[in-house]
């Protein structure tokens, strides 16, 4: 079926209706205040931190460890406390201090997230959240979604980035299609008119160093436009035997504002990565258990170090248009293009080997053999992602009614074209590994396809105060969903489709004066699925429904938030393969559970994060009948965290900061079974610094008993080990 063209053209319409009103504006005589220049590092500009009391924005550096807004829950620039869902914020302060290097390193201490499930792979962020897994369809920048799907991955650099907000529970009414479980949005360091002069060295102890910039400035004292160029590179080795990788990445940025309601921001971000594999998915038997020959080494490398390769290119460009016409009206415009190229050539693990048949994907060793079948693989992929969001926020009163209203159009256009293609590898020896450096030719791709997706929503929100403190928030929201599939093999298995879905959410809070606000909500979601069912039709999204009730607790006199929830989320739908390998969206998965935050500035010089999550996670239906009851493998149903930073105020040892933190993995499934159990562990981080008016020196320790363990498994043959102990050494200097 061909798409309709008339998504595009009312986009376009309301993008050229937003700029002919922000454009008189700029054409204004502008009356321009004196400037004031700060000086800021590579995070926040001087003022912001801890007990400054300078006010915060959405979108903006963060108080010490304490956020108290946040705009991914809304849309809007709104307090922390007034979304009627969970949000937690990390803070650039907070990202530095425990030394995190991509981004699912950043959400180790966040409750409801499941950082880092298969251990530390250098070309994947695995996040799950309540659940559910969102490294596809929950991973957001500057409010645009990085949509992903089979091998066109988005890597998100965290020096690129002012803060890191995770909405728990579903997101489609604001952002359509999105992770059940909620979404992780990332905020980008931009230009804003002050001075960055921020320079950033670190080397692990594997080695693996960077050099990272941070720069920026007004371009005359008395110029609108401001820039900000941030960018690092990165390489060395890595925690397994041979990998190495590198990496260059920058992202400009300008903002124009030419007055106090006009603002303008033009980006743009270039990343390149060259890397051989690190660990690749084990086997339960050898890792979680052990073995005749003992247990897999965490180091050992699987791929053949001549011929492996993986290469990745992304890139994004973009602008952030707002202009406030009045007191009442505030008009947005958001677009983005990113682009994403990844190809990559080498062996994969495929359970044990048998020598006697010459056949693999055993779950244990055979005979006593500690040979690990191996598979060859080779994909080309390229996929480009256009997103636009329009909105206009309203506010106005109606009797004792205060609303803020908001209603906007967004698009989305994903198109990836890929090849996938497998051949025969020879067995690896896992005691004594040899690398022969030789690979028979790959067999005919299995997989040659090029998929379009489009999705097309409306939605209106509106954000009520009353009463001296109650808070109610309505939402709804339409979208439409085109889906269309050129297979380009033999088999020419092209399918189109299109469906309609309503997602919504209502939410009702009342805020005391000391600070508390109950709240309790209920939300109606969907995710769209590219794939067909028995009879070669486009299969429905995944849907379903969260209800939350919770408390947050936000003073005014202590720097600090609290956040107490208990929710129930049901997804259904879920595109599974039963015993015949038809494949069906049948999968319906309950999770309920118990969310605690805790992040407190308790003075200038203590900060404190604390979290903990328990999860009751249940397969209500599926394809194979005998699980149903069952806990869904890989996600443990306990996880908890607390992480504590002290600064020495005066005295001697003025400047010098300690850190220390504890992270607890409860147990979980290998299987969906329920058969094969992976254990608890229990891990510990440090830090140590040294900050002296301009520069500044820490060293950070992950794991700092060397902890092994697995992190998590998705199969008995698909098992990754969690990082071991590691180093960070960081040095920074600001002028």
């Amino acid at each position: 079926m061909p798409r309709p063209a008339f998504p595009l053209l009312a986009l376009l319409t309301a993008g050229t209706a937003l700029g002919g009103l922000c454009l008189p504006a700029v054409a204004q005589t502008s009356v321009v205040l004196d400037t004031v220049t700060v000086e800021a590092d590579g995070g926040a500009a001087e003022g912001t931190g801890t007990g400054t009391g300078t006010a915060e924005s959405a979108t903006g550096p963060v108080n010490g460890y304490v956020a108290k807004r946040t705009s991914t829950g809304s849309k809007t620039d709104a307090p922390l406390v007034e979304v009627p869902q969970s949000v937690s914020v990390v803070g650039r302060e907070e990202i530095d201090d425990r030394g995190a290097q991509k981004l699912d390193e950043v959400l180790r201490y966040t409750p409801g997230v499941l950082a880092g499930a298969f251990g530390p792979d250098s070309d994947t962020d695995w996040i799950y959240i309540r659940g559910f897994d969102a490294t596809q369809t929950g991973i957001f920048l500057d409010g645009l979604q990085l949509f992903q799907y089979a091998f066109a991955g988005f890597i998100v650099d965290p020096f690129l980035l002012e803060r890191v907000e995770v909405l728990r529970g579903p997101a489609s009414v604001l952002y359509g299609g999105s992770n059940a479980g909620g979404i992780v949005n990332s905020v980008s360091k931009r230009a804003d008119g002050t001075r960055h002069a921020y320079v950033e060295g670190g080397l692990t102890d594997d080695p693996n160093g960077y050099l990272g910039v941070d720069l920026g400035n007004r371009f005359s004292e008395d110029s609108p436009w401001s820039y900000r160029v941030v960018g690092r590179v990165k390489g060395g080795d890595t925690q397994t035997d041979t990998a190495d990788n590198i990496r260059g990445v920058i992202a400009p940025s300008l903002h124009f504002a030419p007055d106090a309601d006009t603002s303008l921001d033009i980006y743009a971000t270039y990343q390149a990565d060259e890397q051989r594999h690190t660990n690749g998915f084990f086997p339960y038997a050898g890792t979680v258990t052990q073995e005749a020959f003992g247990r897999i080494p965490r180091s050992l490398y699987t791929n053949e170090p001549d011929l492996d390769q993986f290469s990745a290119r992304q890139a994004t460009l973009g602008y952030d248009l707002e202009h406030r016409v009045d007191e009442t009206l505030t008009l947005r415009s958001n677009t983005r293009y990113a682009d994403v190229t990844r190809s990559e050539y080498g062996p994969y693990l495929f359970g044990y080997y048998d020598a006697a048949s010459g056949f693999g994907g055993f779950a244990e060793p055979v005979n006593g053999l500690a040979a690990l079948n191996r598979l060859n693989f080779f994909h080309d992929t390229q996929a480009g992602l256009f997103t636009t969001d329009n909105q206009a926020e309203i506010h106005l009163d109606t009797g004792p009614l205060e609303h803020t209203l908001l209603a906007g159009i967004d698009y989305k256009n994903y198109r990836i074209s890929q090849v996938q293609a497998v051949g025969s590898a020879p067995p690896l020896d896992i005691v004594n590994p040899f690398y022969s450096n030789t690979l028979s030719p790959l067999f005919a791709p299995y997989l040659d396809e090029k998929v379009e997706l489009n999705q097309l929503g409306l939605y209106a929100q509106d954000q009520i105060k009353f009463g001296g403190g109650w808070i109610l928030t309505l939402n709804g929201r339409h979208d439409t969903v085109w889906i269309d599939r050129d297979d380009r093999s033999a088999g020419d298995n092209d399918y189109d489709g299109n469906d309609d879905a309503l997602s919504g959410r209502a939410g009702l809070g009342y805020e005391f004066a000391n600070g508390i606000v109950p709240y309790v909500s209920v939300s109606r979601f969907f995710n769209p699925q590219v794939g067909t069912d028995a009879n070669g039709n486009a299969v429905k999204p995944q849907e379903g429904e969260q209800y939350e009730v919770g408390v947050k607790y936000a003073p005014t006199d202590i720097d600090v938030v609290v956040t107490a929830s208990l929710f129930d989320l049901t997804r259904r739908n879920t595109l599974q393969s039963d015993a015949n390998f038809v494949p069906r969206a049948v999968g319906e998965i309950r999770s309920r559970g118990v969310e605690l935050e805790a992040k407190a500035n308790l003075t200038d010089d203590w900060n404190v994060v604390g979290s903990f999550t328990a999860y009751d996670l249940e397969i209500r239906e599926d394809a194979n009948p005998a699980i149903v009851g069952n806990q869904p493998f890989l996600v443990p149903e306990v996880i908890g965290s607390l992480w504590l930073n002290y600064e020495v105020p005066t005295g001697q040892l003025e400047g010098v900061e300690l850190g220390g933190g504890i992270r607890y993995i409860g147990s979980s499934y290998a299987d969906n079974e329920n058969k094969l159990k992976v254990p608890d562990a229990t891990v510990f981080d440090a830090r140590i610094a040294y900050e002296k008016d301009d520069w500044g020196v820490s060293l950070n320790v992950n794991n700092v008993f060397d902890k092994r363990y697995v992190a998590g498994c998705q199969g008995a043959l698909t098992c990754g080990y969690a990082e071991g102990r590691s180093g960070l050494l960081k040095a920074n200097f600001k002028f």
